[in-house]
């Protein structure tokens, strides 16, 4: 299964301009709350229209505005989860699957429902109410529904935010080992990021209604493009940039030249650079730099530092660093010392506006 996805939609002060295309694997939309991530999702399901543009599941034609061509919700084969599960409280798990059901002859459903049912570890509770289920089995009853409708696509609109930490880890495992069995194409969003880099094969970074190229989930993280793409992906030092030659840099925040492992692109406007990929040094060299210690602060298994380079601009806040480092390799330092911090060539991230 494939989706292709090029639409635009006006709403005043938010512009939603999205193009991507997602195949058989499970493709993340990652992005900021506000970002057009659930928009988007309503715009595929039929629940709002786009002002313009093509929407295609498996070569059939959802939208588009060109050819007036717009299928109701009901005929675009897409399963569409929200956060909360939307299980019908009065209905029973064997009747909330039945309602998925509406395209299934009726002589069809009886061994159909038993087949979900068995797939989905849900035999026995037939008769429980949603309430009478624990967030494991809502979850799975919620895909049984889905399934029952046998879609092209299924959409998981934020399914694990609302949860507990130590819930949600145990529903994602769950989650994982039944989107392997559907052989068609989910769309996963999510603010978090590494939610999205354990469940997700490819992912789509979405930034105030924009929408970047589809990338593998391991490229994101190891060499975003985009400020955006950096700062969704964990990074949290960064400053605006003038480009030296190809492999150098001025970071104007910090005041300092830097060398880069790649080729700097001619529209870098910034540098990205991890917390954890800075690190202490002895002295002068290779992207060194002094900084006063501002902030020290104990983490459960890490110290941070929070520093601010003697060249940096006055008043910029992001001319402060932070560096995540083993306890051990920075016990000792004190708030107001001076140090010497070195960041890798190679990790250092030239990145586009």
């Amino acid at each position: 299964m494939s989706l292709l996805v090029d639409i635009h939609k006006n709403l005043g002060d938010f512009q939603l301009d999205v193009s991507f295309e997602a195949d058989e694997k499970v493709v993340g939309l990652l992005g900021a709350s506000g970002s057009g991530k659930s928009l988007t999702l309503r715009c595929i399901a039929g629940v709002e229209t786009p002002d313009r543009g093509r929407i295609v599941l498996d070569g059939v034609t959802l939208f588009d505005s060109e050819k007036r061509v717009n299928l109701p919700p009901q005929k675009r084969q897409i399963g569409y989860m929200f956060q909360s599960y939307s299980l019908f409280p009065n209905m029973t798990v064997q009747q909330n699957i039945l309602c998925g059901m509406r395209r299934v002859g009726k002589k069809e459903r009886p061994a159909l429902l038993r087949r979900i049912m068995e797939n989905m570890q849900l035999t026995g509770l037939e008769a429980h109410y949603p309430h009478q289920l624990s967030g494991g089995q809502q979850q799975r009853v919620a895909l049984a529904r889905i399934l029952a409708s046998e879609p092209g696509l299924i959409m998981l609109d934020e399914p694990l935010s609302a949860l507990d930490s130590y819930l949600r880890w145990q529903l994602e495992t769950e989650l994982v080992r039944l989107l392997e069995r559907f052989e068609g194409t989910t769309l996963y969003v999510s603010h978090n990021r590494s939610e999205v880099y354990r469940i997700c094969r490819r992912v789509c970074v979405m930034h105030q209604g924009l929408s970047e190229p589809v990338c593998d989930v391991a490229a994101l993280f190891e060499r975003p493009g985009t400020l955006a793409a950096a700062l969704l992906s964990g990074c949290k030092n960064y400053s605006r940039t003038e480009r030296i030659d190809t492999h150098t840099v001025l970071a104007m925040d910090w005041g300092i030249p830097l060398t880069c492992g790649t080729a700097v692109p001619e529209d870098a406007r910034y540098i990205g650079v991890r917390a954890h990929y800075f690190s202490l040094c002895d002295g002068p060299g290779e992207n060194a730099f002094v900084c006063a210690v501002q902030r020290v602060a104990e983490d459960v298994f890490e110290t941070i530092l929070t520093v601010r380079p003697k060249t940096a601009e006055p008043g910029r806040t992001t001319a402060n660093i932070r560096i995540e480092r083993p306890k051990e390799a920075v016990r000792g330092i004190r708030e107001g010392d001076e140090v010497w911090v070195a960041v890798r060539p190679k990790d250092v991230m030239p990145l586009r506006h």
